[in-house]
């Protein structure tokens, strides 16, 4: 049975995979990224509701009452977040926002230090650098000319979601679900003002619905999961996983073949995570 630090490895490791579906139902949808981040709202919104309710009790306003500073600030940082990443897959180069979540760990572990006391141990910084090296080597071949706007939203994507892990570490036992409700109704709040939801074609709110049905709020749920068990630096080094992931689902979706460069940054990346994972059986200390 995996449990400890391990199951935080294999939430994070599965959430980043769920979450990696995001950039093939956005480019599905072919839509804006405001509009796109509104309609998945739309859809997590009640789900998250109905999974407090089935899983946690359905008190809402208790689960919110219990810790209502750390919810709202995930909330908030987790809609910054999506918002971000949705609408900057639209605005730049796909290969420039991987190589920008490839700073996720970097962003987590200094946050970490910095507000919350938790040191990065030496292995776990080796295993960063050795991931990141892998996601240069992926998209070394394919950086275009780059994209203000676009590369900035990237960057404030991955500030929010490395802050926000730390934050949830920090906040162990608040409701993941009231978090994720919270989060979905700042996106809409957000994207409300920019976002065309009507008369769109099928294709749009199906893809959507299956982002925001699913795939999101699962792999969400996961990744908020995983800092219970693990330091977020830990965490957040599975971000490349999503990197990869997103290669697979081009292949198989729109028969884009991943270049030689993306199956030898894969192995770099793979080898990492197996670096920064196999073997580690010391304590995790959690600062209170």
């Amino acid at each position: 049975m995996v449990e400890g630090r391990q199951r935080g490895w294999v939430l994070a490791a599965l959430g980043m995979l769920l979450v990696s579906t995001d950039s093939y139902f956005v480019r599905l949808a072919d839509i804006d990224g405001w509009t796109m981040a509104f309609l998945v709202s739309v859809v997590s919104l009640p789900v998250q509701l109905v999974l407090q309710k089935v899983v946690e009790g359905g008190d809402a306003v208790g689960a919110f009452r219990a810790s209502p500073r750390g919810l709202a600030t995930v909330g908030i940082l987790s809609g910054v977040s999506q918002v971000c990443f949705i609408t900057a897959i639209t605005r730049t180069d796909v290969a420039n926002v991987v190589v920008i979540v490839a700073a996720s760990p970097i962003i987590a572990a200094v946050v970490g230090r910095v507000f919350f006391g938790e040191r990065t141990n030496r292995r776990t910084w080796i295993a960063i650098g050795i991931t990141v090296c892998g996601v240069v080597v992926v998209v070394s071949s394919s950086i275009g000319s780059p994209n203000l706007v676009g590369d900035l939203l990237a960057l404030t994507a991955v500030a929010a979601f490395s802050t926000n892990m730390n934050v949830w570490r920090r906040y162990r036992e608040q409701s993941r679900f009231i978090g994720l409700s919270i989060a979905a109704s700042v996106t809409i709040v957000i994207t409300v003002w920019f976002a065309a939801p009507f008369g769109l074609s099928a294709q749009v709110y199906l893809a959507a619905i299956g982002m925001g049905l699913l795939f999101n709020p699962i792999g969400r749920l996961c990744l908020t999961s995983a800092p219970r068990h693990a330091p977020a630096s830990e965490v957040a080094l599975f971000t490349p996983v999503e990197t990869l992931a997103a290669s697979a689902w081009a292949w198989i979706a729109f028969s884009e073949q991943p270049s030689t460069r993306t199956f030898l940054g894969g192995a770099v990346i793979f080898l990492g995570l197996l670096y920064g994972t196999v073997g580690r059986q010391e304590p995790v200390a959690i600062a209170d």
